[in-house]
């Protein structure tokens, strides 16, 4: 329509037919004229794709101004329904309006909406995102620990206050182990403060036999039955954990669909997003002036981010072959220094975790042996990732990819010590895998030095998570706070060179994963971890938020957050399953302790299914051991197989598709360009001929044009004037 009114200001349309063709529009020059092309709105035909559809069509698909618009919609509102159809309109209406204001209430409950709005406009997306991701973490954590203390920790207390202890069960052969079944950790009644502190510390003495720990569930190894109620404490205690691990994963993975359907949507890169973001970024409901200006400086930060990351594809695009192969080179050596790093690591805290277990002092020399481990762990996760990324740095990757990168080798180095810390712990309590070895007879596990060993991997998980809240805690007093006050209260040239630090997002995301996969390894053993680590989260959140603010400023080198929050939530997928592999093989393969615990007249933990099952009838006994033998087993990973390779194959094509798509709007674009372009060239034209002065005329020019435009009623090549 633009183009069409520019064209008429500039070439206007003489009264009378012309046999060049109409001049209506640019494209339409060479072509014989047509109907206009204005758009035609039929008020009281349908849709041609809704043909049975009783609902008026949606404005918003219409390409209509908003003139236009509003009329339909004004005579929308005109046109009385049908009766039987007004109903369903009216229900979908009010539906949609109770939607749209639960939504909006729910939106006030938001846990710490406006401070992650603060901190996304100060500091951009990427340090938004790991609040986000602490956000999610606080709000599993609490839905676990309200799923544990209703199945197991609840009636186990309703239980003991009502002194409902079960007995042996009189199936169990205890003959020649009468020895196992000894273990007493209670406490003298009387102990001075520091030997209070140092058990609250290494969770030894009162905390050991507490609701805290496997071993004070000791009392509940059969069914609770009392008035016709039944309640089986194992059972509970066991499928509890495998729904707490379940309810984990569907919530990782409902959230990793969000983050991979706005990655998709924006391509993983900046192609594409500039238009979106300036044009379809601006939330135009904001009113408040600070509000505003979070948004633009989150809109600044993101800008920030593509534009680096063109530069570098950019860079990268016009290497020379030698330049390639020299910077492959230079990568492929740099991988190798890290991995060296990642096994000296791996082999000291192996070393480390052996000297403690064997080690037996008390008092605070005591202490410091048993958190020697955590210290380790700590240590390496501190100093290897730091030397990790200084060498990313020479690798010379974009700032996304760099983070990533950080991001995989922390987390590897992260997790992988945790797992050589169990390993070495299941080494010793199954005296390295061979049960029939003196120290292991006659109760199947290392009975002399971890006469409840479910106890002990508790404690050690217990010790980690709170030596790495105590270190936070230790980094923002010590470290942080005096380093803002030295920087700002000194002007000499190597605290300004210093400056104040930055807010790194990939070891803090590293640290959550890592505290995650602490409390899903220990869980099992230490049912109120998930709860310690709600209070833990929440404390993180203030600590940070303050640090960010009073101590940190923005960082030099941004990233985007769309692809690293589906990294964050992949990493701490990896999490889970290491956590999954240590239930899985403590359930199955270990026996668990004869002196404590609700399995301690089992041969392993998983055995007590089976025994709950064969006490129902038969039908339903039948269905359950059908569903986990061969027969449904197979068909069902067979089943899984096909519909995978089905999803995979509708992905290809939705991929195709939104490629084409895109190519689609790559042309429309460049058609917009050159009409553009048209018109610039047409108004330079036109303003040329405006400034070049006015030559005379012959009579004859001025009879023969009109309005600046020729009289097709004579012949150039014939004098006008007969007489």
């Amino acid at each position: 329509m633009e183009l069409r009114e520019f064209n008429n200001q500039v070439h206007p349309t003489p009264d009378y037919p012309s046999p060049y063709g109409s001049q209506h529009s640019l494209r339409l020059r060479t072509v014989p004229p047509q109907e206009t092309s204005a758009v035609q709105f039929d008020w009281a035909s349908p849709p041609e794709d809704a043909e049975d559809s009783n609902e008026p069509p949606n404005l918003r698909e219409l390409p209509l101004h908003m003139g236009l618009k509003r009329a339909v919609w004004q005579v929308q509102q005109m046109k009385i329904p049908v009766v039987s159809s007004s109903w369903n309109i009216k229900q979908s209406q009010t539906f949609r309006r109770f939607c749209e204001v639960a939504k909006h209430v729910l939106s006030y409950f938001v846990l710490w909406k406006r401070g992650i709005q603060k901190i996304g406009g100060h500091f951009g997306g990427g340090v938004q995102s790991y609040f986000l991701f602490l956000r999610f973490l606080v709000i599993l954590n609490f839905l676990s620990s309200l799923l544990i203390a209703g199945f197991v920790l609840i009636p186990s207390i309703v239980f003991r206050s009502m002194n409902f202890n079960s007995t042996i069960p009189t199936t169990v052969n205890l003959t020649g182990v009468e020895i196992c079944l000894q273990y007493d950790p209670k406490p003298d009644t009387l102990m001075v403060f520091i030997t209070y502190f140092l058990d609250l510390i290494s969770g030894t003495g009162f905390m050991e036999y507490s609701y805290l720990f496997y071993g004070y569930y000791t009392n509940f190894n059969s069914m609770v039955e009392s008035n016709g109620f039944s309640y089986n404490i194992p059972l509970a205690y066991l499928l509890t954990a495998a729904f707490y691990f379940l309810f984990c994963f569907i919530c990782m993975i409902i959230r990793m669909g969000g983050t991979a359907r706005v990655a998709v949507v924006t391509g993983g890169g900046a192609t594409g997003g500039y238009s979106a973001l300036v044009f379809t970024g601006w939330d135009h409901g904001l009113q408040e002036d600070r509000t505003t200006k979070l948004k633009q400086s989150n809109f600044r930060y993101r800008l920030q981010v593509d534009l680096e990351e063109e530069r570098l594809k950019k860079k990268s695009a016009s290497l020379t072959l030698s330049q390639t192969v020299s910077l492959y080179a230079l990568r492929v050596f740099l991988n190798m220094v890290v991995l060296i790093l990642i096994g000296a690591t791996f082999y000291g805290i192996a070393k480390a975790t052996q000297f403690s277990q064997l080690m037996k002092t008390t008092g605070f020399k005591g202490l410091v042996l048993q958190y020697l481990p955590s210290m380790v762990i700590t240590a390496s996760n501190f100093v290897v990732p730091l030397l990790c990324d200084k060498i990313a740095l020479l690798e010379k990757y974009s700032a996304s990819t760099t983070v990533i990168l950080a991001l995989l080798r922390a987390v590897f180095l992260r997790l992988v010590s945790l797992g050589v810390l169990l390993y070495t712990l299941w080494e010793q309590i199954t005296c390295e895998g061979d049960i029939s070895k003196q120290n292991c007879i006659p109760c199947n596990y290392y009975y002399d030095e971890y006469k409840c060993w479910e106890t002990r991997v508790g404690q050690e998980m217990y010790k980690l998570t709170l030596f790495d809240f105590l270190i936070t805690i230790a980094t923002l007093i010590l470290v942080e706070f005096p380093r803002r006050i030295v920087v700002d209260h000194c002007s000499c040239k190597l605290t300004q060179w210093v400056g104040r630090q930055e807010f790194l997002v990939a070891p803090n995301v590293l640290a959550l994963v890592y505290s995650q996969t602490v409390v899903w390894t220990g869980a099992l053993f230490c049912p109120l971890l998930p709860f310690i680590n709600t209070i833990k989260f929440i404390l993180f959140y203030f600590c940070k938020k303050i640090t960010l603010f009073q101590n940190c400023q923005p960082a030099t080198r941004n990233f985007r957050s769309t692809t690293s929050n589906f990294f964050f939530l992949l990493v701490l997928l990896f999490g889970w399953m290491l956590a999954t592999m240590v239930l899985l093989y403590s359930v199955t393969k270990i026996h668990p302790s004869y002196g404590c615990g609700p399995f301690r007249f089992s041969p392993t933990m998983w055995e007590v299914v089976p025994q709950a099952a064969e006490m129902l009838n038969s039908t339903s006994a039948e269905f359950l051991f059908y569903m986990g033998s061969q027969k449904f087993s197979i068909p069902l990973f067979i089943f899984s197989c096909v519909l995978l390779c089905y999803v995979s194959a509708l992905t290809s094509v939705h991929g195709k598709s939104v490629a084409l798509l895109k190519s689609q709007c790559k042309l429309e674009q460049r058609d917009k360009q050159f009409l553009v372009r048209q018109i610039e060239e047409l108004n330079a034209t036109v303003q040329k001929e405006q400034r070049e002065p006015q030559q005379p005329q012959r009579e004859t020019d001025t009879a023969t044009r009109w309005n600046q435009h020729d009289n097709y009623a004579f012949d150039r090549d014939e004098d006008p004037r007969p007489y």
